[in-house]
C-alpha cells in the first residue's frame, strides 16, 4: 500500500488532497474546522526549515565559486547578471500584483475578526540597518532572516576567501546544506496531509468563493514569468548581445520543457548544460561553472512569485503599503530568492520571510501559505521554467563577454 502511494507523484497526490479536501469542507461546512490543527502542524514543520536552509543553502551557493579566483571576471559578471535579472524579476512582479489585485477580493477572516498585524512597522531606515546583525547567533536563533541572508553572504565571502583554511568549514556547511533539503523532502511527504486538512478548513468556513482569487494569482504570476523571459531575457539576448532571439529560446525549449515537468532547477541541471553547449555553442570552461552557480542562486521565477504573493497577502488583509514597503519587498525578494534551493516547492519555504516586510503574524502567514499551498505546484512550474532560461541567457552573455561563445554553433539548428 505504501509503495503504491510513494510510486504516485507528490504533486499528483497533493492535487488529489486537495480535490479532496474542498469536497470535505463543502460537505461538512464548519464541521471542518476540526481538521485545523493537522494544516497547522504542517505549517509549523515548514517555518522550522526556513532559517537553517536558508543559511545553508546561501552559503553553499556563495562558496560553489571554487576560489577567490572565480570571483573574478568569469563569476563577477554572473553574480552580477544574476542579481540584476532578479531585481527586475521582482519588480516585474510587484507590477503584475498591483495591476491584478489577486487578494482584493479574497475574504481572510479568522475566528470572525480581521487579522491583526504585529506591532507597528519600523521606518524605512531603522528596517535597513536592522539588516546588519549586532549578533548573528542572535539573528539565527530569533529567526530574524534578513539579518541571517546578510551574515550569509559575509560569511560565504569570507570561506572563499580564507581559501583551503575555509574549506572544512564549507564542507560542514555544504553538508548541513544537503541535509536540510533531505529534510525539506521528508517534510514535504507530509504536504498532501497538510494540504487536506487546511484546504477543509479554508472551503468549510469560507466557501468557494474564496477560490476565484487564486485564479487571478496564478494568471498574474504565468504573465509576469512570459514578459520576464521575453523582455528581460529577450532583450539581453537581441539588444544587448545582438544574437538572434528565436535561436536561443529553440535552443533552450529541451531544458525548459524538463524545468516545467520537474519544477526543479537542480534536477534539470544536466540537461540545462547539455543544450547550452550542444545548441548554443557555450565553452565548457563557462557552462561548467555559471550553470550550476545558476542553479543555486539564480531564481527569478521565485523572486516574481514572493513579489506578487507579498501584494497579494497585503491586498487580502487590506494593508495599505507604502513607498519603502515596495522597496523593501523587492530588496527581501531578490536577496531571499538567492537562498531558494533548486527543488520543487521550495519557494514555499521563503514566503514567510518576505511576509514579514509587511508584518504579517505567523497566524496569518501560515493561512496565507495554507491557502497557496494547494496550487503552489501549478505556479512552481512556471517559476522554475523562467529560472532555468534565465540560466541559459546568463550564460551565454558571460560566454560571449568572454570569448567563449561558438557563434557558429549557435547561429545553426539546434539539436533534436
Amino acid at each position: 500500500m505504501l509503495k503504491k502511494w510513494f510510486a504516485i507523484k507528490l504533486w499528483k497526490r497533493v492535487i488529489g488532497a486537495l480535490v479532496v479536501g474542498v469536497i470535505t469542507g463543502l460537505v461538512f461546512g464548519e464541521s471542518a474546522a476540526i481538521l485545523k490543527p493537522f494544516g497547522d502542524l504542517f505549517i509549523r514543520a515548514i517555518k522550522m526549515l526556513v532559517v537553517p536552509l536558508i543559511f545553508t543553502t546561501l552559503v553553499t551557493g556563495i562558496t560553489a565559486m571554487g576560489g577567490v579566483s572565480k570571483l573574478g571576471s568569469i563569476g563577477l559578471k554572473a553574480i552580477g547578471l544574476y542579481m540584476a535579472t532578479t531585481a527586475v524579476a521582482v519588480s516585474i512582479g510587484l507590477a503584475f500584483g498591483a495591476w491584478f489585485k489577486p487578494g482584493a477580493g479574497m475574504r481572510v477572516m479568522l475566528d470572525g475578526a480581521t487579522p491583526q498585524i504585529v506591532g507597528q512597522a519600523p521606518d524605512a531606515i531603522d528596517r535597513l540597518l536592522g539588516i546588519v546583525p549586532t549578533n548573528p547567533v542572535a539573528a539565527l536563533a530569533e529567526g530574524d532572516v534578513l539579518s541571517i541572508i546578510f551574515f550569509a553572504l559575509l560569511l560565504g565571502i569570507g570561506i572563499l576567501l580564507a581559501g583551503d583554511k575555509g574549506k572544512p568549514l564549507g564542507k560542514v556547511i555544504e553538508s548541513a546544506a544537503d541535509v536540510m533539503l533531505k529534510i525539506t523532502h521528508i517534510v514535504m511527504e507530509a504536504a498532501p496531509f497538510g494540504v487536506f486538512a487546511l484546504i477543509s478548513w479554508v472551503a468549510g468556513t469560507q466557501g468557494i468563493e474564496t477560490f476565484s482569487s487564486i485564479f487571478l494569482l496564478a494568471t498574474a504570476v504565468y504573465l509576469a514569468c512570459i514578459v520576464h523571459a521575453a523582455v528581460t531575457y529577450g532583450g539581453l539576448i537581441r539588444l544587448v548581445l545582438n544574437l538572434p532571439l528565436v535561436r536561443f529560446f529553440r535552443g533552450v525549449l529541451d531544458a525548459q520543457a524538463v524545468a516545467y515537468s520537474t519544477s526543479s532547477s537542480a534536477a534539470t541541471l544536466p540537461v540545462t548544460i547539455s543544450v547550452v553547449e550542444d545548441n548554443l555553442g557555450v565553452q565548457r570552461t563557462v557552462s561548467s561553472s555559471v550553470l550550476p552557480l545558476g542553479a543555486t542562486i539564480n531564481m527569478d521565477g521565485t523572486a516574481i512569485y514572493l513579489g506578487i504573493v507579498a501584494l497579494f497577502a497585503a491586498q487580502a488583509f487590506g494593508i495599505e503599503m507604502s513607498t519603502s514597503d515596495y522597496v523593501l519587498i523587492a530588496l527581501t525578494a531578490t536577496l531571499t530568492s538567492v537562498g531558494a534551493a533548486g527543488i520543487p516547492s521550495a519557494s514555499l519555504f521563503l514566503l514567510a520571510t518576505v511576509l514579514q516586510v509587511i508584518d504579517l503574524g505567523e497566524t496569518e502567514t501560515a493561512l496565507v501559505v495554507g491557502f497557496i499551498l494547494p496550487f503552489d505546484r501549478l505556479l512552481d512550474m512556471a517559476r522554475t521554467t523562467v529560472n532555468v532560461t534565465g540560466d541559459a541567457a546568463v550564460a551565454v552573455a558571460v560566454a560571449k563577454w568572454e570569448g567563449q561563445l561558438d557563434e557558429a554553433v549557435y547561429r545553426t539548428p539546434a539539436v533534436e
